[in-house]
């Protein structure tokens, strides 16, 4: 129990309620006069964009330093009549027949399995060995895979 002559009287009141220590900043409003200390130009320096209301930087920009874009010097180049295609090389063929049970690779087929994408393009190359007989519509073939297909008594259509 606390001593009577060390007892303190805590009355609560809305008006009396402050932050803990550390919690605040005390910080000056600025643009409130010349008085505040931090008047005038309220920090924004003199004249320009940026001492301006509605200022934004435009993204990239280095005032006026030839932009790191610009200084890096650019390789390569882009095809944009690239056509991509999914490949089935004649070793997976086999394998991929068993699993899904498949005579017939066309799109449609591949689609259905979930081997392909709806609008994906499909080229077959001649690594590995083809052991069925098996019949192609697809978009592309190799001259290899065209050969090994073809004497293996498969059949070759390619659909554009």
């Amino acid at each position: 129990m606390i001593p009577r002559k060390y007892k303190i009287k805590i009355k609560m009141k809305l008006h009396t309620l402050k932050p803990a220590k550390g919690a605040t900043h005390k910080e000056k409003r600025i643009g409130r006069g010349e008085a505040s200390g931090k008047g005038g130009t309220s920090t924004k320096g003199n004249k320009g964009g940026q001492s301006r209301a509605g200022y934004k930087s435009k993204m990239a920009h280095e005032g006026g330093q030839m932009p790191i874009q610009r200084r890096i010097p650019k390789r390569g180049f882009k095809n944009n009549n690239r056509i991509e295609y999914k490949v089935l090389n004649l070793g997976q063929i086999d394998q991929l027949a068993e699993k899904y049970s498949l005579t017939e690779f066309s799109l449609q087929n591949l689609y259905i399995n979930g081997l392909i994408s709806q609008f994906d393009s499909v080229k077959i190359l001649g690594n590995g060995e083809l052991k069925g007989k098996y019949s192609f519509k697809v978009n592309a073939a190799s001259d290899k895979a065209k050969t090994a297909i073809e004497a293996a008594g498969g059949s070759l259509e390619i659909v554009k």
